[in-house]
This record gives C-alpha cells, sequence and structure tokens, in this order.
C-alpha cells in the first residue's frame, strides 16, 4: 500500500509539471549527472516548486542528487548531492531552505544558495558516539514535513526514522518541536501522513495543530496543540474489524428511544487520553432521505466483544461496547485448560445473540458452551456475586433412520460425534457432584463493577460430564414477556427461567415426541476414541470446502455426517394454539430440529407480581406440529388477516431502582397484568404458522393444523439464512441460498416474488454473517474488514439518490498572505508564473502520447455538487451541458460567419480604394 501510494504521488506531481514535464526532466537528468558522464540519476522521487518562486523547480532524485530546474530559463540553476538515497523533500515556507530525508535515517538541511554540503545533518533516533564519529545508521526515513509557526519553534513531522537495535518495536511517528521529540507508536504499518495547517499557502507561516495519520488498517489524527499529542476520538467506524467477527444481527425500525439510549451509556464509555478537541476534519452531507426509520446492527466478536452500531439510513455509527469476557477469571491454573477444548484460541468468542429491542434484553451464548443474559440499566452498580447455574446436557448418541426413506439425520452445525455415555437423565446441578464435572470457563468471584449499560444478570454455564465436553450450543431465544430463555444443541434442550434464576426443563430430543416418535431410533454402541466438538470457525479464511464448513447455528449441510444425531436448530415463543382444536390461546414455545421437524411446548406462567417471583414455569410437550424437508430454519406467526404476530415483549424497565418499595412496586406494576392470555376465540379467527427449512416452506392453519401452502425453495441446493420479514405492504419470507441466489415469497401465500442470483457462496464468513431484516434490507461481511449492506425493496431504491449524501462541501479560500512592499521590491515575495505560457502547446508543442496529460474537472460549487450526486443527475447535467455547448457553438459560429462577411467587406472596398487613390498624387488627396 505504501508504494502505491507513493506511485500515486508522483504521478499527481509529474501531471502538475505540465505538459513540457517530460522534456526538462530528461535535460535534467543530463545536467545533473555527477561529473561530465550523462548517466541517469535515477528515479525522480520528489518533485515541488519554490512556495516563493513558482518559476523554480526542486526535482528530488532517489539516487542522492536534488536540481533546482529554473522553468523560465528551461536548465538547472543548482545541483546538491548527497551520499546516501533520499524518500522525501520538504520546504521552508520562506523558499530559502529545504530538507530532504535519507534512507540511513538521517535528515538534512540545505540552503538553496549553497552548492556543496548540508548546513546540518540530523539523526533523529541515532545514537551519537562520543569520539565524534558518524552516528551508526538507522532505519529509512520514509518521510518529512517541515511546518513553521509564527511564535515558536518550528515542527518537524517524520515517519521511519528508528534504530536498528529496537527489535519488535511498532511503527512510530516523531514529532520533532523545539528541543523535545515525541515518538508516537501505531497500531499498524503508517502508508502516509499529511499535516493540517491553519493556511492552504505554503509561503506562509503555517501553524500546524494536527497530523492526520493513514495505517494499514487504520486512520488517527494526533493534536499538536496539546501536550502529550493525545490522538482525537475518531467519531467513525474504522474499527469493525478490530477483533474478528463472528456473528451479527440487523434490526429495523427498532423502538425510536433505544439509539439514544445506547448512545447516552456507550458516550460515558470514552478511553482517557483522547484530546479534548472535537474532529478536526470537516466536509461532506448525510443524505436527507425519506427511509429515517431507527436500524441497529449487533456484532459479535471472537475475543468476547459485542458491538451495537447505529446503521439509520446511509450512516454507521458505533453507539455501545460490551466486553463479556469481563463476566471470567481470565487467570485460569494450567488444571482448568484442559477444559477448553471445546473453544481452540478463542473462549470468549461470540456465537449466537438474542435481543429484545423492546425489553432491551440480551442474551450472548459463546463458543465455550456459556450463555449470559444482560439487562439494560441506565445506572452503575456493584454486583457482589455473579448468578451462576451450572447446566449437564449428555443424552445417548443414536442411529436415526427417517420413517419416510428419505435422508437421514442432518449434521448440526457445532456438533461432532462424541462417546455415548450410559443412558441417563441430564439433570441441573449447581455443585459438581462428580470430579469429572467442570465449566469450560472459571466465573469470576470477585465484586464486578458494572458501568451504565448492559449489566449482566445470570451466567448459564454447559459443564463436562464424565469426561466428556459440552456440545456447543447451536440455537438461543429468549423471551422477556414470559421471562424465559431456551437455547438448544445436539443433545437437547434447556429453558432457564431468569426471574427466579433457575433451570424449569431439561429435555433430550427424543423425550420432546414422547411415545409418537416417528423415528427408529437403535442405541448404538460407546465409541473407543472421543472426539471433542470443534471450535470457532475462522470466518477470515478464504473459500471453504465440505469438509470444513463453519459451525453455524442458522444452517447445516446435507448428506456430509449421516451418523450425527438430530439437534435443536431454532426456537419461536408465541401466544398460540397449543394443541390440534383448541379454542384458546396459550403460551408456546415451538422447537425445530435438523430433522425438519417442528414440536410445540405449552407453557404454564403464575401470574405477575409476587407470585411469577415464587411459583414455577411448567412446560410440558404437546406434540409434533408440522414436518419439513431439511433442518427448520425460520418459524413465524401471522393472524387470520396476514399481519405478522410478533412476540409477547415486556417493556423496559430501570432495573436498579435505588428508591423504596414503594417505587419498587410502581415499576413492577408496569408490566403486563397477565402474561398467559386465556380469551375465547371462535376457531375461524385462526392463525397461521409459518415454518422455512433448508428446503421447503410451510404453512399450517392453526388450530386445526392442517397445511393450506406448500413451496419447494430449492432441490440443488440448500438455505443458509431465511428470515420472515415486515414489508411496507405486506409480509414475506426472505432466503439466502447457498447457490447465491436470494428468494422472497408471499406469505402466506408463498407465491415467488424475487429470484436473483446474488452472490455464489465462496467465503464461509458470508454465511455466518447473513441476516435479513424488516423493510427489504439485508447485509452481511463481505470481508473482514467491510459491511455490505443490501435492500431488495422497491421503495428504498426509489429513494436511493435521496439518500446519499455529499461528500465535499464548498468553504471559503482564506486570504492569501500580504506580499508586502519591500518583499516585492527586493525581490522577496512570493512570485506567480504563468505555466501555460511556459509549457502550453504554442511554446513547447505537442507532448508525447506517452505522457499522461492533466484534464481539469468542473470547479466551483456545481461541479462539486455535479460530482456528488447520481448517475441520474450527472446524466442530466451532462445534457443540459451539451445543449449549453451546441448553442455557444452556434452562436459561435453566427459570430465566426458574420466577422467572416466584414472581413469580406472590409477587403473588398478597401480594394476599391486602392484602385481609385493608386494614380493621384499626395497632393491630390
Amino acid at each position: 500500500m505504501e508504494n502505491e501510494a507513493h506511485t500515486i504521488l508522483k504521478r499527481e506531481e509529474m501531471n502538475r509539471v505540465g505538459q513540457a514535464g517530460e522534456a526538462f526532466i530528461q535535460v535534467a537528468f543530463c545536467n545533473s549527472a555527477r561529473g561530465s558522464t550523462k548517466a541517469h540519476p535515477g528515479p525522480v522521487v520528489h518533485i515541488s516548486d519554490n512556495p516563493m518562486d513558482e518559476g523554480k523547480l526542486i526535482i528530488g532524485f532517489e539516487s542522492g542528487i536534488v536540481v533546482m530546474w529554473d522553468l523560465k530559463s528551461k536548465k538547472a540553476d543548482s545541483r546538491y548531492t548527497y551520499d546516501e538515497a533520499i524518500h522525501s523533500v520538504a520546504w521552508h515556507h520562506e523558499g530559502k531552505q529545504f530538507i530532504c530525508s535519507h534512507s540511513d535515517g538521517t535528515l538534512t538541511i540545505w540552503n538553496i544558495r549553497g552548492q556543496g554540503k548540508p548546513i546540518q545533518t540530523i539523526t533523529p533516533h541515532g545514537k551519537q558516539p562520543k569520539d565524534g564519529k558518524k552516528p551508526e545508521p538507522c532505519k529509512p526515513i520514509l518521510k518529512v514535513e517541515y511546518k513553521t509557526t509564527r511564535i515558536g519553534e518550528p515542527f518537524m513531522i517524520l515517519s521511519g526514522g528508528l534504530s536498528y537495535d529496537t527489535v519488535g518495536r511498532r511503527p512510530c511517528l516523531t514529532v520533532m518541536h523545539g528541543k523535545s521529540t515525541a515518538v508516537l507508536e501505531m497500531d499498524y504499518p503508517i502508508v502516509d501522513f499529511l499535516t493540517l495547517c491553519e493556511t492552504p499557502y505554503a509561503n506562509d507561516f503555517q501553524e500546524p495543530y494536527a497530523v492526520v495519520v493513514l495505517l494499514e488498517k487504520d486512520l488517527v489524527v494526533i493534536d499538536l496543540a496539546q501536550n502529550g499529542y493525545p490522538i482525537f476520538e475518531n467519531p467513525y467506524p474504522l474499527t469493525i474489524h478490530e477483533s474478528p467477527v463472528t456473528c451479527c444481527e440487523y434490526f429495523a425500525d427498532c423502538p425510536v428511544d433505544l439509539i439514544p439510549a445506547l448512545y447516552s451509556v456507550g458516550s460515558r464509555q470514552k478511553r482517557q487520553g483522547y484530546s479534548k478537541k472535537e474532529w478536526p476534519i470537516s466536509g461532506g452531507n448525510w443524505g436527507q432521505g425519506t427511509q429515517s426509520y431507527p436500524e441497529i446492527i449487533i456484532t459479535g466478536h471472537a475475543d468476547g466483544t459485542v458491538k451495537f452500531w447505529d446503521a439509520s439510513a446511509m450512516m454507521l455509527q458505533v453507539l455501545y461496547k460490551l466486553k463479556t469476557a469481563k463476566v471470567f477469571d481470565r487467570n485460569r491454573s494450567k488444571e482448568d485448560k484442559g477444559s477448553t477444548e471445546t473453544s481452540d484460541e478463542d473462549p470468549y468468542a461470540i456465537q449466537i445473540m438474542a435481543w429484545c429491542p423492546e425489553s432491551r434484553m440480551l442474551c450472548v451464548a459463546g463458543v465455550s458452551a456459556n450463555i449470559i443474559i444482560y439487562r439494560f440499566s441506565k445506572l452503575e452498580v456493584t454486583t457482589e456475586v455473579v448468578q451462576l447455574l451450572e447446566v449437564r446436557m449428555q443424552y445417548e448418541l443414536n442411529d436415526i433412520e427417517s420413517p419416510d426413506g428419505g435422508e437421514p439425520a442432518l449434521p448440526t452445525p457445532g456438533a461432532s460425534p462424541q462417546t455415548s455415555g450410559p443412558p441417563s437423565h441430564p439433570s441441573t446441578s449447581s455443585n459438581n457432584s462428580d470430579g469429572g464435572n467442570m465449566p469450560c470457563l472459571k466465573v469470576r468471584s470477585t465484586p464486578l463493577k458494572q458501568s451504565a449499560g448492559y449489566q449482566v444478570d445470570l451466567v448459564v454455564q454447559l459443564v463436562w460430564v464424565s469426561g466428556e465436553p459440552p456440545q456447543q450450543i447451536t440455537s438461543l431465544a429468549l423471551n422477556s414477556s414470559y421471562g424465559l430463555v431456551v437455547f438448544g444443541n445436539s443433545n437437547g434442550l434447556a429453558v432457564v427461567d431468569y426471574v427466579q434464576k433457575t433451570v424449569v426443563l431439561n429435555l433430550g430430543t427424543v423425550e420432546l415426541y414422547g411415545s409418537n416418535d416417528p423415528y427408529q431410533r437403535q442405541p448404538r454402541s460407546p465409541r473407543k476414541t472421543r472426539q471433542p466438538s470443534g471450535g470457532l470457525c475462522d470466518i477470515n479464511e478464504g473459500s471453504a470446502t465440505s469438509e470444513d464448513r463453519c459451525k453455524s447455528p442458522y444452517f447445516s449441510v446435507t448428506s456430509i455426517d449421516k451418523e450425527a444425531r438430530e439437534a435443536i436448530s431454532s426456537f419461536h415463543f408465541s401466544d398460540t394454539f397449543a394443541r390440534k382444536g383448541d379454542s384458546t390461546l396459550t403460551p408456546c414455545l415451538y422447537v425445530g430440529t435438523t430433522l425438519g421437524t417442528v414440536l410445540a411446548l405449552s407453557l404454564t406462567l403464575p401470574p405477575a407480581g409476587e407470585q411469577r417471583q415464587l411459583q414455577p414455569v411448567i412446560l410440558s410437550p404437546t406434540g409434533m406440529l408440522v414436518r419439513l424437508k431439511g433442518s427448520i430454519m425460520r418459524m413465524a406467526l401471522l393472524d387470520s388477516t396476514g399481519s405478522m404476530l410478533p412476540p409477547a415483549f415486556e417493556p423496559w424497565f430501570e432495573p436498579n431502582v435505588t428508591a423504596d418499595g414503594e417505587e419498587r412496586e410502581k415499576v413492577r406494576k408496569r408490566r403486563p397484568v397477565s402474561v398467559s392470555p386465556s380469551t375465547s376465540q371462535d376457531l375461524n379467527e385462526s392463525q397461521y404458522a409459518v415454518v422455512c427449512s433448508e428446503k421447503q416452506a410451510k404453512v399450517i392453519s392453526l388450530p386445526s393444523q392442517t397445511c393450506i401452502y406448500k413451496h419447494s425453495i430449492t432441490e440443488a441446493s440448500f438455505i443458509l439464512r431465511a428470515d420472515v420479514v415486515q414489508m411496507s405492504q405486506g409480509v414475506s419470507l426472505a432466503c439466502f441460498c447457498a447457490n447465491g441466489h436470494i428468494m422472497t415469497l408471499s406469505v402466506p401465500g408463498l407465491r415467488p416474488l424475487m429470484d436473483v442470483n446474488y452472490l455464489p457462496l465462496t467465503d464461509m464468513r458470508i454465511a455466518r454473517t447473513f441476516c435479513f431484516t424488516n423493510l427489504g434490507q439485508a447485509m452481511y461481511l463481505c470481508s473482514p474488514t467491510e459491511v455490505q449492506r443490501i435492500t431488495y425493496s422497491q421503495d428504498t431504491c426509489e429513494n436511493l439518490q435521496e439518500m446519499l449524501g455529499e461528500l465535499f462541501t464548498p468553504v471559503e479560500t482564506p486570504e492569501a498572505p500580504n506580499r508586502g512592499f519591500f518583499k516585492g521590491l527586493f525581490g522577496g515575495g512570493a512570485q506567480s508564473l504563468d505555466r501555460e505560457e511556459l509549457f502550453g502547446e504554442i511554446s513547447s508543442g505537442k507532448a508525447n502520447r506517452s505522457l499522461a496529460q492533466h484534464i481539469p474537472g468542473p470547479g466551483g460549487l456545481e461541479g462539486m455538487k455535479g460530482a456528488a450526486s447520481g448517475v441520474v443527475g450527472d446524466l442530466a447535467r451532462a445534457r443540459i451541458a451539451l445543449d449549453e455547448r451546441g448553442q455557444k457553438l452556434g452562436e459561435l459560429d453566427e459570430r465566426t460567419a458574420a466577422m467572416m462577411t466584414s472581413a469580406d467587406s472590409f477587403s473588398k472596398h478597401a480594394h476599391e480604394m486602392m484602385l481609385k487613390c493608386k494614380d493621384k498624387k499626395w497632393y491630390q488627396l
């Protein structure tokens, strides 16, 4: 990147020279060669004009030669030679001195009047020997800038130049001001830097106030006006890849108070050491589109962090950052290192997230088989003891045969075969009953100070059982109205009541069927060797094959491992009809499996208030709802009119109330009076259950449980992500297939609406992070550092031009510095030069075809507006400009014709006058 940046810089500077640049540089090569030989001095690394005299050009060669070229006389005035290669050149604003940076880590300062040695040689990071010898060579100084101030010492800013003995030191930017030298370490290699000054004129005191440093993966702005040179807090999301993104979710049309709440707590997380000033770079405006609904993106990262982003309209702004690793003890003992087999190198990586925007409850599942439940609070609190639940989930491995002769069991992402122990019913244990039970991560035992924002409410951990590691979590859901969190893996599912901090259900997958199991399952003998479940998929790798499919909770791959057991793939909470023929709505939990089965569990919830804290929640399986081909991806419920029924939720309330018991009771009364509706409804007022699997979709009428619509989405491929989304004119089922097709179907009719071959699956990162959301929006990570947002909404496409902003905004050019009478009188002031007169085609002839030609673009406000507008606006403006140009050309032709007629008439009259007067004497005139 650095070489490319220098190449672009050279090309831009070459274009500034003009059309005759090639000719005079060739002359400079000959005139400035060493001795009398006309050898080529080497590549040109710098070209710039004297700040006080545009007629004098300085040319720096990589070999160490600098030539002062006079544009008027077209010859070299001066030549400066140094033994080391040159990397950059910078001028003093008075134009009497310049400074060069060299490959041996030195800086040389030259007078333009001097032809011999430099007036000063500086080695910023070299050790000065005592015997007067030259300092030891250092690394090359790649760039130097010299900026002056009216009051005080000048600034000398450079990149590189460190001594060779600083092994392992990060890239640095050095700021030399007077007698002080500050070395600023950077996180990534420096590509280029630019000093921001108060004036754009090179012949005036620059008054530098900041330095913009372009790094390979970041952009840093340094405040030069504050002691210690702190950096400005970057207002833009340049660090989304600070830790690899392992999962993400996208929410559109969120509650309007959610973004301000997240921003409020996120603004308190500012790290110390930032500059107190505002971001110094201004320019550009956000688009004023009509699509102004709130949008939030949540990203989970490999280091255990969760970031909330404001993605409304065309912006992407980080709102809040949550570090889940703080809940765990990082100081693991040697005996505990063996317990992290399931997590490989990233034990804190986030694998699945479930979020309720209305209640602001957040639940994250980690790669180490742990679940953390968070509540949102605006108050800081110190938690003395983190609540912990340890869950044992172990079940018998079975061979599964499909009764209809279809495909056998589909492998579960995150699950792999392991040794089956003796048949035992899963149980919950807070105390390890045997020495083999242990969690993968140890929850911290010391008090935890939690700032405003998301604060841990409960930690659930799956423990090792009989020397077997827990299977990774493949599905996760929460419901704030019920106060429940459910998660599943290849063993079964567990339901946690986070209000009472208990496990209310822990079942194996087979037990969900009861006596109506449609599969023939035969016990399998234990394996001799244990194969622990795989770790976190590295989404930063390239294309994937069938052997290294990522362990994602959102998709599975058919016909890879025929011995994998049935696993839980999806959940859905809703108030619906629990059994066939029911006449009342009941809180239910729908469970989808990798064998394409949807099972229902009815919930019995105690009344709100004190009884909710004491009486247990009861779940009971009610049987199978429907079966599909392929793993279940998504489930949703519609009312009788076809509108989406969102899950019940509890409105957000402040959990850390500091008032007395009466105030707490007021907060408690804000909750719904009853979370278990029992209103009788006519059977004609039915609901519709939409179920989508890897291969097909079905719509089931409730409570009759009759399939009324069925559609085969794909046969040759399989679905990676499916979502039932709310559009502006109805509900749709959006699907993204492994063959790259994005398809949408109408709901409940399942009529195909769109089928676009958008993006073939060449990188498993896309499969891991692709997600749809309401109002026709979707997103995915197209690379480790880039978020790609797409739309399949016609409304958004029609308003896209209005949503686009302007990159540049015009500003008033500051007044040029006064030249001064005496400076102009004695030749010390700045002198302008008409370069077109010197290098135009009239004086220099046409340039070589191989030479780049600078073609200026449209200037002024209108030009900038045109450059920042869309294609349609550009075409319209181009058409208008062509019309105007045609009119002007027509007027020019008319004027030219009139002038030619006038010239002919004048010539005719002159000729007649000449004939009339040629024989007359002078006195006859």
